[in-house]
């Protein structure tokens, strides 16, 4: 099983803080360091001191960073054109040396966009799967060839395909609850499907789900990675655990079916029953960034007992 850990800085987190983060996460043996791509505080937070741009933010960790896998979990469709994004995903991981992986969705939080004049339509997959078949067909066009598209949200002419990425192929992550559309692009288009934010029942269930469509759309289910992010509160003691409960806004009484929370082995034993469900990686949501001990504990006592 592959540990990412994964970020929320919208909350409140200036670039700095998110370099010393992945950086730790990188020196503690984490697999890789996802944020995601959000420009507007959630609840009752100010945000300070303000957004920051996720695939800026990931251009500067290709550089400062060595070994860890960097990516968006997930960018929003609603933010970029295609053709930019293609280039913006291939420049960074030719500038990390081929770390970035991509996860791409529908957007879905309004306010970001009501607040900085970003479009957001009502109906929204089919700028998802078209956003997915440009830069997928963009990053395998052959050399020297060109690109074309022609579909109901955007059209391409004759794009040279450039730059390459570093990678043969950029991971392409797609996740979501949905029955069908769903993991119909997840089969068409993606390396690993995600779900998060769920109990284990609804984990078993949806990756049984998308690996039914992988049958149905011709492709091979064993090529399609499963995973599950989750979000992560751990500590040896109630007290430590009730203090980094507050620190994320998570009620420490409340039922945890959905969540990773509590000792060091309570923990473990979760992680192994999903990799037990099918789960080959998992993203461990921890928003309080500062709390870098918070990472040491987690690398120590939880990932060391399930690796």
């Amino acid at each position: 099983m592959q540990f990412c850990a994964f970020t929320e800085p919208q909350q409140g987190a200036a670039y700095e803080t998110q370099l010393a983060h992945a950086r730790r996460a990188e020196a503690l043996g984490f697999d890789g360091w996802f944020r995601s791509d959000h420009y507007h505080v959630m609840g009752d937070g100010d945000g300070l001191p303000g957004p920051t741009d996720a695939w800026t933010t990931l251009a500067g960790l290709a550089r400062e960073t060595s070994t860890i896998r960097l990516g968006t979990l997930v960018s929003s469709a609603t933010f970029r054109v295609p053709g930019i994004l293609a280039i913006q995903v291939a420049q960074v991981d030719r500038m990390s040396g081929g770390r970035v992986e991509l996860g791409l969705g529908t957007g879905w939080f309004a306010t970001e966009h009501t607040a900085y004049g970003i479009p957001f339509p009502e109906k929204r997959f089919g700028m998802l799967e078209e956003q997915l078949a440009i830069v997928t067909g963009l990053w395998a066009t052959p050399d020297g060839a060109t690109f074309s598209f022609e579909g109901d949200h955007y059209s391409l002419l004759d794009a040279p395909a450039l730059p390459k990425p570093a990678q043969p192929q950029i991971p392409v992550i797609v996740g979501g609850g949905g029955p069908r559309r769903t993991p119909q692009l997840a089969a068409r288009y993606a390396t690993e499907f995600n779900i998060g934010f769920v109990d284990e029942t609804t984990v078993a269930e949806k990756f049984a789900n998308v690996l039914r469509v992988c049958e149905e759309e011709e492709r091979d289910p064993a090529t399609l990675r499963l995973s599950v992010a989750l979000p992560t509160v751990v500590a040896d003691d109630e007290a430590e655990l009730r203090r980094r409960c507050a620190a994320v806004g998570i009620d420490p009484d409340s039922p945890h079916d959905a969540r990773l929370v509590g000792t060091p082995t309570q923990v473990a034993a979760k992680l192994e029953r999903l990799l037990e469900l099918g789960a080959s990686r998992v993203y461990l949501q921890t928003v309080d960034m500062t709390d870098l001990d918070h990472l040491d504990l987690i690398a120590r006592d939880v990932i060391a007992r399930v690796r």
